[in-house]
């Protein structure tokens, strides 16, 4: 059995631009290396717009060293960047960049969202790249909803969307760098579920709605994340009530992590050079986009 190296509640929510209002439920500077391949989780919403004409969102900033996965649950993101591309993605769809040796990118509300408000909910997680393909050529994968295979658990139990790895004989559509498994779970009232997890793999259960008892142990709520050992097999969880829960896995980079703004590099050298080059223009430049 892992051991539980701690359950976190999110922290008060902060605004990213003025359409993401998000709660930082993982970051590198909290938990460091028992998150690794991880770096952060920006949980935005669940929120309700009202109709505008305005734009909302993120204008151009840069990206160096890692990759944005973006989860839509409710509500429409826009993306662009510097490699020209770029879309739309309602619920169920993901976004998956990768930064790399460096990009620029946008995120709003999509237009046709934003008219017509409503309700907003999605996450972003930031992926940590190796040394080595930390100058990789920078990429975007846009995984839609019909795209993502769909596990129905054992007894009812509820549903398992794999968005990257693999779980029982589904494999996820998204090309990642290391190992990696990012589960998108709803977990019905009063089932259990096991789930198998690779020796050695950093294991997050990031509980976004409901609550949950892990390995009968411990209870986590809404809005909590919990954080377990790398030895000691699988995960039994069970739902108290309807559950909503995001499961990251992933070997752990055991390289230096030196985080700074949109930058994840190894070291303080690498940072400085990577402003260097942001500064300088080697990211490139969104073609006819506004800027913040």
């Amino acid at each position: 059995m892992r051991q539980i190296l701690g359950i976190y509640s999110a922290p008060r929510q902060h605004w990213v631009g003025d359409g993401f209002p998000v709660r930082s439920m993982l970051s590198h500077g909290a938990q460091g290396t028992h998150i690794s391949p991880f770096i952060l989780l920006d949980y935005a919403g669940p929120t309700t717009f009202a109709p505008t004409t305005e734009r909302r969102g993120v204008g151009q900033h840069p990206h160096k060293g890692f990759e944005t996965v973006t989860i839509v649950y409710e509500g429409e993101v826009e993306h662009r960047d510097s490699t020209g591309a770029g879309g739309v993605i309602g619920p169920g769809d993901v976004q998956w960049m990768t930064a790399a040796s460096g990009i620029l990118h946008e995120e709003y509300h999509s237009p046709a969202f934003a008219k017509k408000g409503g309700n907003f909910e999605m996450v972003q997680l930031w992926v940590n790249l190796p040394a080595k393909n930390k100058t990789a050529k920078p990429g975007y994968q846009n995984l839609l909803d019909a795209d993502i295979p769909v596990v129905d658990l054992p007894n009812d139990a509820g549903k398992l969307r794999v968005i990257a790895g693999n779980f029982a004989k589904a494999k996820g559509p998204a090309r990642t760098f290391t190992p990696i498994n990012i589960w998108d779970v709803r977990l019905a009232r009063d089932k259990t579920v096991t789930l198998d997890v690779p020796e050695g793999h950093t294991l997050s259960v990031l509980v976004l709605s409901g609550i949950v008892e892990v390995d009968g142990r411990e209870i986590v709520r809404e809005a909590q994340t919990v954080i377990l050992g790398r030895d000691g097999g699988g995960i039994t969880i069970e739902a108290n009530g309807d559950a909503k829960l995001l499961v990251l896995i992933g070997e752990p980079i055991k390289e230096p992590v030196v985080a700074q703004g949109p930058f994840v590099m190894n070291t303080v050298g690498e940072i400085k050079q990577a402003m260097l080059d942001f500064q300088s223009g080697k990211f490139g430049e969104i073609r006819n986009a506004e800027t913040a």
